[in-house]
């Protein structure tokens, strides 16, 4: 295949992995003509997305997110499932790329052809959540995978930016996490599907069951995501596996409920709807700051702002007006 031309549909359509990672490497472009083609597929795409089980992973460094995914993954793909994860790494401030690299991390589920497994530079976005995650996962549907697991690098707002376009978040938290809850806010607590105590094994075994307890206790002094659903709080063990199945299971529950009480179905909508203003906004934005007009002011007026000659709404009006008037 050409670097110089997209794939196609129907490459995706059949599971094609070189294909698929050539696409996604095309929605992450910040070429124009890249970005107009990338579209293009996605529109012919459109169709065959929608029916994955999306889910979101996150917790904070150091918690065992990649030894947690290798041996979740491997336990869905031995249940027959076909698994995508869309890993999103810190960009490097030098070459803007990846700096992880998890396919080192996941060596054993990069290996199977029925994984497909994509690091993404986060390149400066939102808490880090690469600014494409959303088509790449609408790319992992259509070419056939049926479970896509999105991880972040758990720090900022990238939890938040992570839910907006999963159906399950799960929240992964060490054994001993008590009141400092080791980053991880209340605001994020209350996002989560399920808290996932990881590390359940050896002599962490007993401090992660504690570790549960607490999170219980804490959760119920908290609002449920969910009328229909109360998050639990659950322990697992990458090493021994023990755990990994009762995730699985929770994951489908979750499903089970939220479908029958037709959230799942909404949630899918308004996160769409969501996903488009976020596009006009970012546009909007973008056509904002590269007028002529406006670019010439925005030096001047930032100084003005930080030496306290202007105040930042006078600022920002001017500038809105200079771009109403281009």
């Amino acid at each position: 295949m050409s670097d110089a031309t997209p794939p196609s549909a129907e490459q995706i359509r059949a599971g094609d992995r070189r294909a698929l990672a050539r696409a996604i490497t095309w929605v992450e472009s910040t070429r124009v003509d890249h970005q107009e083609e990338s579209q293009a597929l996605l529109e012919s795409l459109v169709g065959d997305t929608g029916g994955s089980i999306r889910v979101g992973i996150t917790g904070p460094p150091g918690v065992g997110k990649s030894s947690f995914i290798e041996r979740f993954g491997l336990a869905l793909l031995e249940d027959g499932r076909r698994l995508a994860v869309l890993a999103v790494d810190p960009s490097s401030p030098i070459s803007g790329g990846s700096i992880l690299g998890d396919k080192t991390r996941m060596e054993r589920l990069a290996q199977d052809p029925r994984a497909f497994i994509r690091p993404s530079p986060s390149s400066g976005s939102l808490g880090g959540v690469a600014r494409r995650t959303r088509e790449s996962l609408l790319l992992c549907e259509a070419a056939g995978f049926d479970v896509v697991l999105v991880e972040t690098v758990g720090i900022g707002q990238s939890e938040i930016a992570v839910r907006s376009m999963v159906d399950f978040f799960a929240v992964l938290l060490q054994p001993g996490a008590g009141d400092e809850l080791q980053g991880i806010k209340k605001g994020v607590l209350e996002l989560a599907d399920a808290l996932v105590v990881t590390k359940a094994d050896g002599a962490q075994k007993r401090i992660a069951e504690r570790t549960r307890a607490e999170h219980l206790h804490a959760l119920g002094l908290l609002r449920s995501p969910s009328p229909v659903w109360h998050t639990p709080v659950l322990t697992t063990s990458a090493v021994e596996g023990e755990g990994i199945q009762e995730v699985w299971d929770t994951i489908l529950a979750h499903r089970e409920a939220l479908g029958a009480s037709g959230e799942l179905e909404e949630k899918r909508r308004s996160q769409a709807r969501d996903w488009m203003w976020s596009m006009v906004e970012e546009g909007l934005l973008q056509r904002f700051r590269s007028d002529p007009e406006v670019a010439g002011r925005i030096a001047a007026l930032e100084q003005a702002v930080a030496t306290s000659r202007r105040t930042p709404t006078a600022a920002a009006r001017e500038l809105l007006d200079t771009f109403r008037k281009a």
